[in-house]
């Protein structure tokens, strides 16, 4: 009982420091929120010192108010678990894709899949002798960075040329990716997040 009193009050508590965050960054004061959300100003109080467990309806209404989405009030939050990865110099899950007509080696440096994020970074190695190298379509964001070589990158209708320290980041619902390689060799590191 004692231990589940304990895990409320953590909850109430990060609950109480992401609204005050929120509110103070957006410079607003404690009554202009309350009466957006239609309670007192000592109730936000109340809430931003963590000494009460609000309603879902007040959670609402205070993430109206602020005009952010709800889960926005839990970002301090503790979770039960999470996950990280960590990568040594020259390791990784090394990886060949293969199309019908395209090769290409790559290295998983990190992959997270949880229910509002999926995400990954993985080194690539594309070979100007390894064929036409396949397009993609998504509904998140890429980005790519160039460590070697030089190489065509289509984004919809444009096309970039990608030299050794360049990066590009593109919104991934257009078709995208990279169409000839010029040098020999062609490596970049690129990172993908979306919602699943």
């Amino acid at each position: 009982m004692l231990e589940n009193s304990a895990r409320n009050s953590t909850i109430e508590a990060s609950i109480g420091a992401s609204l005050k965050e929120l509110r103070v960054q957006r410079g607003l004061s404690a009554r202009w929120v309350a009466s957006q959300a239609g309670i007192s100003a000592a109730m936000v109080s109340r809430i931003e010192n963590g000494l009460v467990s609000p309603s879902i309806t007040t959670l609402e209404a205070l993430a109206a108010a602020l005009e952010v989405p709800i889960i926005s009030l839990f970002r301090e939050a503790r979770t039960e678990h999470t996950d990280f990865t960590i990568v040594r110099a020259g390791e990784g899950l090394k990886s060949t894709r293969i199309t019908d007509d395209h090769q290409h080696e790559y290295v998983n440096l990190a992959m997270h899949a949880r229910r509002d994020l999926r995400f990954q970074a993985r080194y690539v190695t594309l070979l100007k002798d390894g064929g036409q190298p396949p397009n993609y379509t998504g509904q998140g964001v890429v980005f790519v960075f160039v460590f070697k070589g030089e190489a065509i990158y289509r984004y919809g209708r444009q096309r970039f040329t990608l030299r050794e320290g360049d990066s590009i980041s593109v919104d991934s619902e257009l078709n995208h990716g990279f169409v000839d390689v010029l040098s020999d060799r062609f490596e970049f590191l690129t990172v993908q997040a979306e919602r699943p």
